[in-house]
């Protein structure tokens, strides 16, 4: 398991259309792949679930995967989070 902290850069934080990318990337994967936000841990592969964790512009979250491709994995995630999941960044 390999995890990394993040702060999320685009403007509207994790709406539709970014969580909608987010979980086509993570869905590439093998390896479970999450996200910690306060006190909720949301499956970065279901849409409903990354929505649901109500994260907003310059919230950190903690990216966590688990799997036989977790590190690959991570690291994509984490690049796509920090050039903004294709939307505006402050």
């Amino acid at each position: 398991m390999v995890s990394q902290k993040i702060t999320v850069k685009n403007m509207t934080g994790f709406h539709l259309r970014p969580a909608g990318i987010l979980c086509k990337i993570a869905m590439n994967y093998k390896s479970k792949v999450q996200f910690q936000f306060n006190s909720v841990t949301a499956n970065a592969k279901s849409v409903l679930s990354v929505l649901g964790a109500g994260v907003k512009n310059g919230d950190e979250i903690e990216v966590v995967c688990d799997g036989v491709d977790e590190e690959e994995a991570l690291k994509t995630i984490v690049k796509a989070i920090e050039s903004g999941l294709g939307e505006e960044q402050e």
